[in-house]
């Protein structure tokens, strides 16, 4: 029996890589439409009661009409889209998590969520340590600097030389798929690496207030939870080392940053570097537009064209379990 299945793909995660990767997964097996949604041309936002989505629900309600399966990364799942969608079925969202799927409403309509863990580990990890370097050795102002016709030589003097990763004390906060492979990339540069992640059960590892102590890089990898809420406050970066650098490419609510700012503006830390926020995108007059040393990208850690093609990957993998009467392999609601 063909299934009817809804590409709800954007401008990254296009609807050809799910399609592509559907007919691999699933030949002659799947009848696809499409529906292309404005991310990230539009940012994402709340759309009503579920968090980084696309504020489409008319018009996915009108695609997904007959449609047993949609394939998406930032369509919204709200109880609205539930209600006016009898026939879906599953929902399979292209993202290390499904946040914008309404997870109680979705298992009490009769709908499996699922999503693609570690889509983006390599990327971000990438990204990471890219984002830690450019802090350190002031890559994007000097660049600036350059491009302006300025040559400022007082970059080479001792108090704005920064310090180096071999030898140096590195602390990571999550040791997920992101954060072990950011450690083997950092013993690569020959630092000695830190971890603290109290849901993994790995040798070794030391609690926060030591690692803070002794780290002079920070990184963090933790998940979003009211837990991991401002974790890394004022009373954290002051434990840390005199001239150290902390890098967030994992989420703002870890990090204060107001206290960020404060460390950076009093020549605590020696430098930052972060991709995301705690309101996004930066609103004017923020801090962060003003602080020193601060090295800034915009939520895209994750941005390479492996990370979209393994998402799409991902997911259909799942629709093809589905289609197949198995257990799926990725389901955030396995009661549903």
């Amino acid at each position: 029996m063909t299934v009817r299945v809804l590409a709800a793909g954007d401008h990254f995660v296009q609807n050809r890589l799910f399609i592509d990767a559907l007919r691999r997964a699933v030949p002659g097996e799947v009848e696809i439409s499409e529906l292309t949604l404005p991310w990230p041309v539009t940012p994402f936002g709340r759309v009503g009661e579920v968090d980084e989505a696309s504020d489409v629900e008319d018009e996915l309600i009108e695609a997904l009409r007959g449609v047993e399966v949609c394939v998406t990364q930032m369509a919204p799942l709200t109880k609205k889209v539930l209600d006016a969608c009898p026939d879906l079925r599953l929902f399979c969202v292209s993202r290390g998590g499904p946040v914008n799927a309404n997870l109680e409403a979705a298992t009490a309509a009769g709908v499996a969520v699922t999503f693609a863990p570690g889509r983006n580990a390599v990327a971000t990890a990438e990204h990471t340590l890219a984002m830690l370097l450019a802090a350190t050795r002031r890559v994007p102002r000097t660049h600036a600097d350059l491009a302006a016709g300025v040559w400022r030589g007082d970059y080479y003097t001792y108090d704005n030389a920064g310090p180096e990763l071999e030898g140096a004390t590195a602390g990571l906060v999550g040791y997920g798929a992101i954060g072990r492979r950011v450690a083997r990339m950092l013993e690569g540069f020959g630092a000695e690496v830190l971890v603290y992640d109290p849901y993994v059960e790995i040798s070794g590892q030391v609690e926060l207030d030591e690692l803070l102590h002794r780290s002079s890089f920070l990184s963090l990898h933790a998940r979003a939870t009211p837990e991991t809420a401002g974790m890394i406050g004022a009373g954290q970066i002051a434990a840390m080392p005199p001239g150290s650098v902390i890098v967030n490419c994992a989420r703002g609510s870890l990090l204060d940053y107001d206290a960020l700012c404060d460390a950076l503006e009093s020549g605590h830390l020696f430098g930052a570097a972060v991709d995301v926020f705690p309101e996004e995108p930066i609103p004017a007059g923020s801090r962060l537009l003003t602080a020193p040393n601060l090295v800034m990208t915009p939520h895209l850690a994750g941005a390479s064209k492996e990370t979209a093609a393994k998402a799409a990957r991902i997911v259909a993998e799942d629709v093809a379990r589905y289609v197949r009467q198995e257990p799926l392999k990725h389901c955030a609601n396995p009661r549903s």
